[in-house]
Order: structure tokens, then sequence, then C-alpha cells
């Protein structure tokens, strides 16, 4: 990837991240003008947390899609299509509401379990060399099981408002987080991030074959495990904070693929900023729903992500009878 995009997309990133933290505009001007403190403290308090997360969560979404996408050598694979997102919220739900370990930790570790547990289940079912429609059957199986066994553990829950307390957070919410959780989700993530750059190579080797990459050093078990349990540490971290949010980890990696040339390796940080770009922008989207209501972010990503999942399926078949 030339210069240029990378000019172009750290561009993307700033635009968006600046935009998510303005708009909407309406009334920032004149608390400007009348009341500094009170506009410096919502920026800092209210806006800034939002725009931490959604770069974060983004970044790991997209970067995480594309590094399980040359994991499986399948462009359908990312973390809500295997069921990584929905495996992480019912381990942070069971945690939460039948444990009773509610705290920050507690989520997080529910979380990291149940990502790395969908994770390891897909690739007892599917496998890497499996074609699509396998991987996509096993995945929307191991995504309905988690969503039935989330719904399940919130009508054993002891509280009788378990429902109406993780609906938002089941769909994805970035309203009234804090600096704290936004640095809570911070460290794992970047760590998750750089690791799976960092295999790059290993997954391009791994796109010619098990047999090339052994030939070039790689183990292929030993890289199938890292890549797991890096993805399960920043996506459970993430959706214990900010809920299950989908496509993004299939949309970006689809446009980072052209950027790279295909190259499934390089592709994990560009897709990694393209996802950041994309939720901020959706995070912007959420802010401007009618009669005043924020929609959950998962909604919005889910309505403008699925046409292209369809489009990509559509593709696909072409080729196959082709």
């Amino acid at each position: 990837m030339n210069r240029f995009w990378w000019i172009l997309l750290v561009a993307a990133m700033s635009s968006a991240a600046f935009a998510s933290l303005i708009l909407p505009a309406t009334g920032l001007a004149t608390l400007y003008r009348s009341d500094p403190d009170l506009l410096a403290a919502i920026l800092t308090e209210v806006r800034l947390p939002r725009v931490l997360l959604a770069l974060f969560y983004g970044a790991m979404l997209g970067g995480s899609g594309a590094a399980i996408q040359a994991l499986f050598a399948n462009p359908l694979a990312s973390p809500d299509i295997t069921g990584t997102t929905g495996g992480a919220a019912l381990g942070s739900v069971v945690t939460a509401y039948l444990i009773g370990f509610s705290g920050p930790l507690g989520l997080a570790f529910g979380g990291v379990a149940g990502a790395a547990l969908a994770l390891l289940l897909l690739l007892g079912l599917a496998g890497r060399d499996s074609d699509s429609a396998t991987l996509l059957l096993a995945g929307v199986a191991i995504s309905a099981v988690a969503g039935a066994a989330t719904a399940l553990a919130l009508a054993l829950a002891p509280s009788p408002f378990a429902f109406y307390e993780a609906y938002d957070w089941l769909m994805g919410s970035l309203v009234d987080r804090s600096l704290p959780q936004a640095a809570m989700v911070a460290v794992p993530v970047l760590g998750a991030l750089l690791f799976l750059i960092g295999r790059s190579h290993a997954l391009d080797m791994l796109a010619l074959g098990e047999a090339a990459a052994e030939a070039m050093g790689h183990r292929v078990s030993r890289l199938r495990r890292e890549v797991v349990i890096a993805t399960a540490i920043g996506i459970g971290m993430a959706v214990a904070v900010c809920g299950a949010v989908g496509f993004v980890g299939l949309v970006a990696p689809i446009f980072a693929r052209r950027l790279t040339h295909a190259h499934p390796g390089r592709a994990i940080l560009p897709a990694a900023m393209i996802g950041a770009v994309l939720l901020c922008l959706a995070d912007v989207l959420v802010r401007f729903a009618p009669a005043g209501r924020q929609l959950p972010i998962g909604v919005v990503t889910a309505l403008l992500g699925a046409p292209f999942f369809l489009a990509l399926v559509l593709r696909m078949r072409l080729e196959w009878r082709g």
C-alpha cells in the first residue's frame, strides 16, 4: 500500500473522530459563549469517551476481522459472523447476572472467555480448510446458540429487570461511558492489534497453504492459538464495555484487501483504521435519530453492513456457478 493511502486513512480517522466529538453541534456554540467550563466538561466527560471507544472498538473489529479471514482463508469470516461477539456477550451476561460478578473485571473475564470459546468451537466445527458455506453455517449456529443462551441467562437472572438493563448493551452502545472504561478497553485492544499485526507475515504465508507456512518456519497450530487468544482478548474486552456490534469486522477488511492487493496479513492494520472510521461515523449517525432518541449503534452497523454481506454472498455464489 503506497503512502497516499496511508495519509488518506490517517486523515479519514482524524476527521471521523473530530466529527464524532463535535456533532451534533447544536448548542455547543452557545455554551462556548455562555459557559465554557460546561462545554469543556461535556466534551471531555461525555463526548471524548465515546470517540475513544469508537476508535478502539472499531479498530479491533476491523483488525481482528482481517486476521480471522486470513486464518480461515475465507472472506465471510468476521467476529460477528463466526459467533465471537455473540460468545463474548454471552460470557459477560452469565458472569454478571448468574454468577454475580458484575464488576468491570468480571465482565471482562466473561467476555474474553466467551469469545475464546466461540472461536475454538468454530475451529472444531468448521476448520480452516472448510468452504464458505460450512463456515457460514457453523458461525450462524454458534451465533444462534449464543443468542438463545444469552436470552435464557437473562430470563433466569435474579433481577426482574435484567432484560431492560441489558438491552442497550446487547445491541451495542457507547452512551454513558467514561474515560476509565475507555482506558480499560485501550490496553488490551491495542496490545491485541499489535500482536496480530506482528503475525501478518505468518498469516500471508498461511494463505499459500499450511505446507508453505511450515516450510517458512511458522508453526500453524501455534499461530491459530495465538490469533484466537489475541482476538478473544480484544473483542471480549470491547464487548464487555460496549456490547455487541456487527458487520464492521466484515466490511472493513473488504476495503482493506483492495488496498493491499488481497494480501490477508497486510490488511490487518488498514482494516483496523477503516473499522475505526466506520464505527465513529456510525456513532455520529445514531445521534440524529428522530424524537431525540439515540439508536443502539449495533442497529446502525447492521443496517449499513447487511447489504455488503448479501452482496458478498451473491458474488461468491456467482463465482461458484462460473
